[in-house]
């Protein structure tokens, strides 16, 4: 794979060590040559890396597993998901924090695997959750773009249309964590 290549989530080889892509961006500065700016982190102890690279470097692709598992409860201080197997696999905070603010208790999640070590979690791209916070709507101001915060059930705090109230259902994108549309409950 080539630097030029890298995409969000792309893993490989670097340093001796297996790397996730978290953000790049292309740059193609009027002078000089084209190059890749890249935020990485570290698959196995959750370093975070900001490195240029040249779009023709080369990398080894790193293979990795990934496992449809169910997420089981957290103890306290690790975070477990089970298999269809009935096997549970525990992970720290670090490496489940992002789809944290998305999943609760038996939601279906991808856990990711590199050489037999869980490394990450992804949750399913849209999920529906329950605000438990939001101010009340404000009669007349309902018709336009303007947003208020809503804590969701999960505590992941996002901006949501005036006319959401507490205790509504809505759709979720956890991509980008915006507000889709009210779910009927």
């Amino acid at each position: 794979m080539q630097a030029g290549e890298f995409r969000k989530g792309s893993t490989f080889e670097y340093e001796n060590s297996v790397w996730t892509i978290v953000d790049f961006q292309h740059v193609k500065p009027g002078k000089g040559a084209a190059f890749v700016r890249t935020k990485m982190k570290n698959v196995i102890d959750g370093k975070v890396l900001e490195r240029t690279w040249n779009p023709t470097e080369k990398v080894q692709e790193a293979h990795i597993e990934t496992k449809n598992m169910t997420y089981s409860y957290n103890d306290g201080e690790l975070y477990y998901f089970m298999d269809q197997e009935y096997n549970l696999t525990p992970l720290n905070y670090e490496q489940v924090e992002d789809a944290l603010m998305y999943i609760k208790e038996n939601d279906p999640v991808v856990v990711k695997f590199y050489k037999g070590a869980a490394f990450s979690v992804d949750c399913e791209n849209f999920v529906v959750l329950k605000v438990v916070q939001a101010d009340p709507s404000v009669k007349g101001n309902t018709a336009t773009n303007a947003t208020k915060e809503a804590v969701l059930e999960t505590g992941a705090k996002i901006q949501v249309p005036m006319f959401v109230n507490e205790g509504e259902l809505i759709r979720v994108d956890t991509r980008t964590g915006e507000y889709m549309e009210r779910v009927k409950g």
